[in-house]
């Protein structure tokens, strides 16, 4: 009777540890085909396998964990043993898992995409590669940088691209002696004649302050992110030859100086 029972108890125990595994391989499966679908287009396919892997394996191995007291097996000195390597390897290893860590969530809250411009911790240009463990940036000089995740996760991204469109200002000073009017038509002509400036948000040309030597208007115009760099020095030089080509011109700094004694130097000469 005992000896049955104790082959009963055994029989419960393969068919638990059988259906824990079963499960355990069927979570990792939805699991590594969840993670295809979601990263297939943040990822290359390398970097993907190995992700997959790691996370099949890793819920294989909680699997065979869970299993392992129904047969008796003690793992607490294991733990122990492995507590002990995992702490120096964890010191040794702190950056690498804090970056894989950050990579992870760069990916999957996708800040930035490659292609973009961005600037972080003052290093700017283009994403050109996006890896588990760090971000590859083209700078504008063409100098190629790399930055660990953990930086890049942890630090203020500015990226300018991510809106589809990007306002850009300029100053132009005009004299006193010019229309102010006059010149705040013929640059919204300009404006009005550029393709890529944008007629929402609406442009805004108008006189902000009257400075020492000038009256200054203010010029405010939005384009497409991906243009914007190219539309504002193209407009600027148009409305500086447009400007010229009307009689008004950008006065240098000037100053009116006053002699007290001017008068009586004029009578002694």
């Amino acid at each position: 009777m005992t000896d049955e029972l104790f082959k009963q108890i055994d029989l419960f125990k393969i068919l638990l540890a059988v259906v824990i595994m079963a499960s355990a391989v069927l979570i990792a499966k939805i699991v590594a085909a969840s993670l295809r679908r979601a990263l297939s287009d943040r990822l290359k396919r390398d970097q993907l396998e190995i992700l997959v892997k790691i996370s099949y394996y890793l819920i294989i191995f909680l699997g065979f964990v869970t299993i392992t007291p129904l047969f008796g097996v003690s793992l607490s000195g294991l733990l122990v043993a492995g507590g002990i390597t995992g702490i120096v390897l964890g010191f040794a290893s702190q950056s690498v898992v804090s970056n894989f860590i950050s990579g992870l969530f760069l990916l999957w809250e996708k800040p930035i995409k490659i292609g973009d411009q961005i600037n972080v911790d003052n290093i700017a240009g283009f994403v050109e590669d996006i890896h588990i463990m760090s971000t590859i940036i083209r700078t504008y000089d063409g100098i190629f940088v790399r930055i660990p995740n953990e930086k890049v996760f942890t630090s203020n991204i500015t990226n300018y691209v991510a809106n589809v469109a990007r306002r850009f200002e300029y100053v132009i000073g005009i004299r006193y002696a010019d229309d102010a009017n006059r010149a705040i038509e013929i640059i919204r002509d300009l404006i009005d004649r550029e393709p890529f400036a944008l007629k929402y948000p609406e442009p805004q040309v108008f006189v902000d302050n009257l400075g020492d030597s000038s009256v200054n208007i203010v010029v405010r115009i939005w384009a497409p992110s991906r243009e914007w760099f190219d539309v504002k020095m193209k407009l600027l030089w148009n409305i500086k030859v447009e400007l010229e080509k009307n009689g008004i011109e950008i006065p240098f700094p000037q100053r009116v100086i006053w002699f007290a004694n001017e008068m009586k130097i004029h009578r002694e000469s």
